[in-house]
């Protein structure tokens, strides 16, 4: 679990990887592909990621996802968040309900480097301590239940991969 100090991950083998390819799709706003930026400030230069950048704030998480890594970050986009239940986002945002936020915003994040090439079928741990499940059918990736979007956005600390819903750890 994250606390409000960077901590580091123990790097996660992601045995039986195979080259794998997803379809990359817009580009959200980022321009480069260049690694200049952490991934909060990659993310913070998009345009698509307002919501996904107040969370992160909110659960006190930039300066760990600013920190070494490397991270991939799957991404949700503005439009994914304002697919939630009415009121969610802004119950999340609230103080009281942090823990729950910081629990939601790291089952989006694999405590190590994964680019679109790499990816493969399985579960993969996430830096909240559960796994998440990647599925590959015809050529589309999906995590839970949300489809990989734009892959590849790199950061100085890692990845983001774009996703079209959030995905909510299970109790």
């Amino acid at each position: 679990m994250f606390t409000k100090t960077p901590i580091k991950f123990l790097a996660i083998c992601l045995a039986g990887v195979i080259a794998a390819s997803f379809a990359t799709a817009g580009n959200y706003g980022y321009k480069s592909k260049k690694a200049k930026q952490d991934l909060v400030g990659v993310a913070a230069s998009a345009e698509n990621f307002t919501t996904l950048v107040a969370a992160v704030k909110a659960a006190d998480l930039v300066d760990v996802l600013q920190g070494e890594g490397p991270y991939t970050v799957f991404a949700p986009t503005d439009e994914a968040f304002a697919a939630l239940p009415e009121g969610t986002i802004e119950s999340l945002l609230r103080p009281e309900n942090k823990d729950k936020l910081v629990s939601i915003l790291t089952y989006h994040v694999v405590p190590a480097k994964v680019l679109a090439k790499d990816v493969a079928a399985g579960k993969v741990a996430t830096a909240n301590g559960s796994k998440i499940e990647i599925a590959i059918n015809d050529g589309t990736v999906m995590v839970q239940d949300a489809n990989v979007v734009a892959t590849d956005i790199m950061a100085s600390n890692g990845v983001i991969h774009v996703i079209d819903k959030v995905i909510i750890p299970e109790a």
